[in-house]
């Protein structure tokens, strides 16, 4: 008897993919997209707030508390949120199983963002997804001590991400005017933000002539833990190849098509109605080509039916941003000798890791002060002071007493120098 095994062709079931708002501006974010356009895709609120949990529309919903925070949150301490992500890490990570793709929205600076967004990242990458995050940093006029809270969040995540798309609220200022108010202004930045969900979106789910695989997507921005820019321009009308290149070389976020200069790799998808024409496909892409001479591209076309006379680019610029730890940096620079022996570590524990803490003890630890740079070195000079004449009593004795005149001040007397 003959058996013939056939095999049926099996179509891959379609990327999972989970948005994550972390925090009490990520929370914000989340809420601002729209459900119908984003269909298929799950959404997750991360905070320690628990009023911004509750109105929030999110299927998951994560709250970050104890009893020893009495519902006052991270109170703007990195350390505090981290604790509490670390304590419930394995809650995060289940959170992130089965998705292919996490996208994080997160507002960096203040306690939350800063401190439980590095660790949500890092459980979705152990989750085995493709983790990318969508953050901004606070605008001058916040302060010092937000700026390095988000610089150091920044990194942090950039180590544990795939790729963090970064937008400097500061930006925004070339998008307003003296009159745009800060409501106006926090929205155009949430905007920005929305828009760069929706181009990558769209990037992984709209089908394509030329189409853009999710490998792609990891290609670009998975195994060298890179920074990465983002924009996503949409013109119409007949100049609509030449105006879509000038939004893109004007965009905020290409930090005015610097980035494009200074990537590594880059992934362009465009999409159009049926009048799009090889011809506008080719002049947008000679002009990016221009601009980022040696980076490995990778171009993906879509046709959409109801795009009728417009056309819309998606374009994700990333840049090798490894850099190695300082602590690693400066063993590597010491000699042989002068290398301090290891002690044996528990189980579990990686070299240079500072000694476990529980979480009563980080998050009784005081506020810690931002890291600020060291103060100027002041130096001590001379001030040009001279004696002033005594007037009327400059022909009377002097007052002797032990050889020194008592009438002229004790300062030039001892040559002491006042600061």
């Amino acid at each position: 008897m003959k058996t013939t095994n056939e095999t049926a062709e099996v179509t891959p079931p379609p990327r999972v993919i989970r948005i994550f708002g972390v925090g009490g501006a990520g929370v914000t974010w989340l809420g601002a997209l729209d459900r119908a356009e984003f269909s298929g895709a799950e959404f997750a609120a991360v905070d320690t707030d628990a009023p911004s949990l509750a109105a929030s529309s999110a299927t998951v919903k994560i709250h970050l508390e104890t009893k020893l925070l009495r519902g006052l949150g991270t109170g703007g301490d990195p350390e505090r949120g981290r604790a509490l992500a670390e304590e419930q890490f394995s809650t995060l990570k289940s959170a992130c199983a089965g998705a292919g793709v996490v996208l994080i929205l997160v507002g960096l600076g203040g306690g939350a963002g800063s401190g439980i967004g590095p660790v949500l990242a890092r459980a979705a990458a152990e989750a085995g997804a493709l983790v990318l995050a969508f953050v901004t940093l606070p605008f001058i006029c916040e302060g010092n001590r937000r700026g390095d809270q988000a610089r150091a969040g920044l990194e942090q995540l950039r180590a544990a991400a795939d790729g963090v798309i970064c937008l400097e609220n500061q930006k925004t200022f070339k998008l307003i005017d003296e009159n745009t108010s800060v409501l106006d202004t926090f929205q155009i930045t949430a905007g920005l933000l929305v828009e760069g969900v929706r181009g990558v979106w769209r990037l992984l789910t709209r089908p394509g002539l030329i189409q853009v695989h999710f490998n792609d997507l990891c290609g670009v921005l998975r195994g060298h833990h890179s920074e990465s820019a983002f924009a996503f321009v949409e013109t119409s009308g007949p100049a609509r190849s030449r105006e879509a290149v000038e939004k893109l070389l004007s965009h905020p976020l290409l930090d005015e098509g610097r980035a494009l200069a200074a990537s590594d790799a880059l992934l362009v998808s465009l999409a159009g109605g049926r009048d799009l024409t090889m011809a506008e496909i080719g002049r947008v892409m000679e002009q990016i080509q221009r601009h980022c001479e040696g980076a490995k591209i990778i171009m993906g076309a879509a046709i959409d039916a109801g795009m009728k006379n417009r056309l819309s680019v998606t374009l994700i610029a990333a840049k090798n941003g490894t850099v190695p730890p300082p602590a690693a940096a400066a063993a590597d620079d010491r000699p042989a000798a002068e290398t301090p022996e290891q002690p044996s570590l528990p189980e579990g524990r990686a070299p240079g890791a500072t000694p476990a803490l529980s979480l009563e003890q980080r998050i009784r630890m005081p506020l810690r002060p931002a890291r600020s740079r060291p103060a100027a070195r002041m130096l001590q000079t001379q001030l040009p002071l001279a004696v002033v004449s005594r007037g009327r009593f400059d022909k009377s004795e002097p007052t002797i007493h032990k050889g020194e005149d008592l009438d002229i001040p004790t300062y030039y007397r001892r040559g002491m120098v006042l600061n």
